[in-house]
């Protein structure tokens, strides 16, 4: 299947609308595909962006401006994400002991133990992957979209 076929478009103007057109496209598909992967456990795409954030610091605090630095999806609000993953005890705030204004967020070990059930349904999904491109070829498709974003 190309994405002419995907979206039932028979030409565009030029490759860079082509390009522009697929990369949108696909990575709705790949949005798509997270959130079904994620909806058993019952959390979002951007609360497990920063599960993840705070795994990579365990056991280190990391400060909500940290997070939202960090955050794929730069128009999440950190704050309230951190308030709900609180409430499903997967992460702790606790005032910043050099800066009262500062709030330190820990990852929980139950927090620890979801994202591990996780990276299991996520190896999955990328053995899936793995059929479809060669090592290489996911490494020249990475270093084209970091080229394309002007990220080098």
């Amino acid at each position: 299947m190309s994405i002419e076929t995907d979206i039932r478009q028979s030409a565009f103007s030029s490759p860079y609308h082509r390009v522009v057109v697929n990369v949108l496209y696909s990575g709705n598909w790949i949005n798509h595909e997270q959130m079904r992967i994620l909806k058993p456990f019952g959390i979002t795409q951007q609360q497990y962006n920063v599960l993840r954030i705070l795994r990579g610091r365990s056991p280190q605090p990391v400060k909500v401006n940290e997070i939202t630095e960090r955050m794929l999806d730069k128009m999440s609000n950190a704050s309230r994400l951190v308030d709900k993953l609180v409430v499903k005890k997967l992460v702790v705030r606790t005032e910043c002991p050099s800066d009262r204004r500062a709030v330190d967020i820990v990852i929980t070990q139950k927090g620890l133990d979801l994202l591990q059930r996780i990276d299991t349904r996520q190896r999955e999904w990328e053995a899936e992957i793995h059929q479809r491109l060669t090592s290489e070829e996911a490494t020249v498709l990475s270093g084209l979209l970091d080229r394309l974003r002007g990220s080098e």
